[in-house]
């Protein structure tokens, strides 16, 4: 007679299959997304683009705009997440703000794929309640909080920091080898300034050493 763990392992044999079908479909959205492509792939090319079975999508998405959505919440998501991994020793909002931008804006352009889809659909997850977006505006209002910041409306100043960062985003993509980590870093140092720094404690900030980041997988 079987044991409990021997009954439960196809059960988890099925869902890890499910759920690496399910990123299967992520993984083809994404390629779609940074494609711009999206709008016209039907739901047959995606789960050609998967290599998974047609029937197979309506087990995990209801539509394609599900799908797009949850890839473009994930790049989001996986971003951040590296990000809190990154800056996990500094205890200084604004050290953590611009070491977000400067990180960021340095993990997306080395990635193409990444920023295509960031500055294709990325400003419409500017209020949402997970990925990059919650994580900079946490830092622009601890910032405020501990009087390094002068900010009127922490939201705004998020959609200015958005808007800026998608900007560099879109420059590395026209214009590859005009965009350098110390553009990063400028732009970084002008949004500090922008939030109320001082001119030398701006720059001091955005160019610190930074994490390395040279082993970090591709997001």
């Amino acid at each position: 007679m079987a044991t409990s763990s021997e009954r439960a392992e196809p059960v988890s044999r099925v869902a890890r299959r499910k759920a690496q079908t399910r990123q299967k479909l992520i993984d083809a959205a994404r390629v779609l997304l940074a494609g711009d492509t999206a709008s016209t792939a039907s739901i047959q090319d995606i789960t050609d683009a998967a290599d998974v079975g047609f029937g197979s999508f309506y087990n995990h998405f209801t539509s394609k705009t599900e799908l797009f959505e949850a890839a473009v919440r994930q790049v989001l998501e996986q971003l951040g997440q590296l990000l809190d991994t990154l800056s996990i020793d500094a205890d200084d909002p604004a050290v953590t703000f611009a070491r977000s931008v400067r990180l960021t804006a340095r993990l997306a352009v080395a990635r193409p794929q990444t920023a295509q889809v960031l500055v294709r659909h990325g400003m419409a997850y500017i209020d949402a309640d997970e990925g990059l977006a919650p994580r900079a505006l946490r830092d622009i209002e601890a910032g405020a909080a501990a009087g390094l910041f002068t900010v009127g409306d922490s939201r705004l100043a998020l959609a200015v920091t958005a808007g800026a960062l998608l900007a560099v985003l879109h420059m590395s993509l026209v214009s590859p080898d005009k965009v350098t980590d110390a553009t990063c870093d400028e732009a970084a140092e002008q949004l500090l300034r922008m939030l109320g720094v001082p001119l030398d404690e701006a720059h001091r900030v955005a160019t610190a050493p930074l994490p390395d980041v040279s082993a970090v997988d591709e997001v």
